[in-house]
C-alpha cells in the first residue's frame, strides 16, 4: 500500500494488538506495573476494566510477555461460556489430557492436580480472561471456586480480568458479591492524553521503520485527538486512512484535512461526536485508487 511512498517496513497503524507496538503511556505503563505487582502478590483476583478500544487486549498480550519463566499463563479470548466449558477452556490451555467423556469431577481433580504439581516445581499459573464483562454469573461463580485451590503458602490459580466497564456493574450484583470481594487489585485503563497521542503516533511510525521527518503536523494530531478522543484503536484506524489520502495525493506530510476527511469516513467517530451526519462514505471515491495500489 502506502509503505515505500512513507519508508515504512510495515503498517505503523494496525488495530490487531502487537506487542511490539505497545506504547508506555502513563496510564498503560501504571496499569502494566499494576498488573505486574498483583500477579508477583499471588492473591486472588485481578481487574482491569476500560472502554471499548482502549487497548485492554494490547495490554494482556503484554503482561503475559513480560511475565517471567516462574509463570505459567493460560488465556481465554471469548468467555461466554458455561462453567464447564471454561473448565474445559483451562484444560487446554495447560495442556492436560483428558478422556472425551470426562466428567466434572474428575475434570476438576485433574486440574487441581497439574496445578498442585506446578506450585511443587516453583510454578504460579495465571489465567487472564479477556472480555470478562460476557462471564455468565454461573461461570464466574465457578472462577470462585476455582480460586479456593490453594496450599498453606498461596493460591495455586490467579485470575485476571480483563473487561469493559460493563464488568463493574456486574460485579455489584448480590448472587457474585464474594467474588468481588476477592479482588485484590485493580485499574481502569483511560485514554490517551492530548500531549501522549503526539508520542504515541511518533512511537508507532519509528517502530514501523520511519526515520523521516515529521510525518503528523501538529495540526493534524491535534485534529486527531478531537476526533478520537485519544482512544487508541480510533486513532489507528484514522491515521491509516489519513495516510491513505495523503499517499493517494503524493504529498508527504498528513494534514489536519486529511484527517478531517477520514474522521467524516468513520462511523465510529460519526456515532461519537456527529450522529446526525449523513451516511456517505468520503473515502468511497478512493475506491479506484485503492485499487490501483493493489493492482
Amino acid at each position: 500500500m502506502y509503505e515505500a511512498h512513507f519508508g515504512l517496513r510495515e503498517l505503523p497503524f494496525g488495530i490487531t494488538p502487537d506487542t511490539s507496538f505497545f506504547f508506555g503511556s502513563p496510564r498503560s505503563q501504571e496499569a502494566l506495573n499494576t498488573l505486574l505487582v498483583a500477579a508477583r502478590t499471588g492473591e486472588g483476583f485481578i481487574k482491569i476494566t476500560g472502554e471499548v478500544g482502549t487497548g485492554k487486549t494490547l495490554l494482556c498480550r503484554k503482561f503475559m510477555a513480560t511475565l517471567g519463566d516462574e509463570f505459567i499463563t493460560a488465556w481465554i479470548p471469548n468467555p461466554y461460556l458455561e462453567p464447564r466449558t471454561l473448565m474445559l477452556a483451562l484444560a487446554d490451555e495447560l495442556e492436560l489430557m483428558l478422556d472425551r467423556d470426562v466428567d466434572q469431577h474428575q475434570l476438576l481433580k485433574t486440574i487441581t492436580h497439574h496445578l498442585l504439581m506446578l506450585a511443587g516445581q516453583g510454578k504460579r499459573v495465571l489465567l487472564c480472561i479477556d472480555e470478562a464483562q460476557a462471564l455468565p454469573l454461573e461461570t464466574m461463580e465457578a472462577l470462585r471456586l476455582l480460586t479456593n485451590l490453594e496450599t498453606e503458602k498461596r493460591k495455586l490459580l490467579q485470575i485476571v480480568l480483563f473487561g469493559q466497564p460493563e464488568l463493574n456493574r456486574k460485579l455489584e450484583l448480590d448472587a457474585i458479591r464474594q467474588l468481588a470481594q476477592r479482588i485484590t487489585f485493580h485499574y481502569h485503563l483511560g485514554p490517551l492524553g492530548r500531549d501522549d497521542l503526539d508520542y504515541y503516533i511518533a512511537h508507532r511510525l519509528r517502530v514501523a521503520g520511519y526515520n523521516g521527518a515529521r510525518l503528523f503536523s501538529r495540526r493534524a494530531v491535534a485534529r486527531l485527538y478531537r476526533a478520537s478522543g485519544g482512544t487508541p484503536r480510533l486513532v489507528n484506524i484514522l491515521a491509516h486512512k489519513a495516510l491513505m489520502l495523503c499517499y493517494g495525493q503524493g504529498r508527504q506530510e498528513v494534514g489536519a484535512a486529511h484527517v478531517a476527511a477520514a474522521a467524516r469516513d468513520t462511523i465510529a467517530v460519526k456515532r461519537r461526536r456527529w450522529p446526525w451526519l449523513a451516511g456517505a462514505s468520503v473515502l468511497a471515491g478512493m475506491a479506484g485508487l485503492a485499487w490501483t495500489f493493489v493492482r
